[in-house]
């Protein structure tokens, strides 16, 4: 008789993306969570996934930057249903050539009740309660 083998969770699908002057919040965000966004599937803007990618090592799907296309790719993957969470940290006291696309890809999460998380406080929260949730699977 073989053990029984309870499968393992999928692994979470997060969309990290991140304004210029938030990239540094980013990879500290990262930083905290290496251990468990290594396990996770990324997928991350240009220049974010760059240094995701470059400076914490993280496999991560690198979309177009923001300004040319980005945000609405990872827009169309979370339509597509595949994206379970969004980590967007917006820089709100910059304008943003794109705003249309950045108000796009949030208003996806909200039509498609995908968690999203536009500042470092409720990503923590976000993040947390995922690894919680993986954790107890």
């Amino acid at each position: 008789m073989t053990p029984s083998t309870t499968p393992s969770p999928p692994r979470p699908r997060i969309a990290l993306i991140a304004h210029d002057k938030k990239k540094d919040d980013m990879i500290s965000l990262a930083g905290e969570y290496l251990d468990f966004l290594k396990g996770c599937t990324l997928s991350a803007t240009g220049t974010t996934g760059g240094r995701l990618a470059n400076e914490l090592g993280l496999e991560v799907e690198r979309k177009q930057s923001g300004p040319v296309g980005g945000d609405l790719q990872i827009g169309a993957q979370l339509v597509d249903g595949g994206i379970d969470c969004v980590i967007f940290l917006r820089d709100p006291m910059t304008p943003q050539p794109h705003e249309p696309d950045i108000n796009a890809l949030v208003r996806a999460c909200d039509v498609h009740d995908v968690a999203c998380a536009t500042n470092v406080s409720t990503a923590r929260l976000v993040l947390s309660q995922l690894m919680a949730a993986r954790s107890q699977s």
